[in-house]
């Protein structure tokens, strides 16, 4: 049978926000719990009373990486350059058994100072290149089953500390960032120690802004 904590901790890791206000005590346990107390009475189906969701709330036991949030903040103080690369231009082709074929044919007239990055998933592949590329591409893969395109993006990467694959929570902060600024992303390309993230070129000064701040 479920349990309130059960349904308090259902709550809370849907809504991380919430769950890190609640870690960090910047938030009213008794204004929370009466918020929480019709929805949880209704996965309960039963009344619940505030008193019993502020003990489940004094109670939770929060994820590994708001625990460890000290080490966090010290590898984000850490972090390596950042680089802003603008006018670029994303492709997504539709997989096929001749798509590995024309990124060879495509990196062999590349101009060597121009931005690329390729990202493969099951079912289709992406294609970042500089706007200067775009007509090689475009020849290459001209044979190729194109699912869409986007322009005026721009590529912000940051060289990540060596040891980052066993911090826990540290994409987390950086997303938490992002969305906190009201920042979408078009696309992610991640190697094990750099990150990168694309956005429009009308984000790309409130981006690089969110990512400072992150060792502020």
């Amino acid at each position: 049978m479920k349990t309130i904590a059960a349904c308090v901790e259902e709550v809370l890791i849907t809504q991380p926000f919430l769950e890190e206000a609640l870690f960090r005590n910047i938030i009213n346990f008794s204004a929370l719990a009466e918020e929480l107390q019709q929805p949880i009475s209704d996965m309960l189906r039963k009344p619940v009373k505030t008193g019993a969701i502020m003990m489940a709330l004094r109670r939770y036991n929060p994820p590994t990486h708001l625990r460890s949030s000290n080490k966090l903040k010290r590898v984000l103080k850490n972090l390596g350059d950042i680089t802003v690369k603008s006018n670029l231009i994303d492709f997504t082709f539709q997989n096929s058994k001749t798509l590995i074929n024309k990124h060879a044919k495509v990196l062999d007239t590349l101009d060597p100072e121009s931005f690329y990055g390729f990202s493969r998933g099951i079912y289709e592949s992406n294609i970042v290149v500089s706007k200067s590329e775009q007509q090689k591409v475009l020849s290459h893969f001209k044979n190729e089953t194109m699912i869409g395109s986007q322009d005026d993006l721009s590529a912000i990467s940051i060289r990540l500390p060596k040891d980052n694959s066993k911090i826990s929570g540290l994409y987390y902060q950086i997303f938490k960032r992002f969305a906190w600024e009201g920042i979408s992303l078009y696309e992610v390309i991640s190697t094990t120690n750099e990150f990168t993230v694309l956005v429009e070129n009308h984000l790309v000064e409130k981006a690089f802004s969110a990512i400072k701040n992150l060792n502020a």
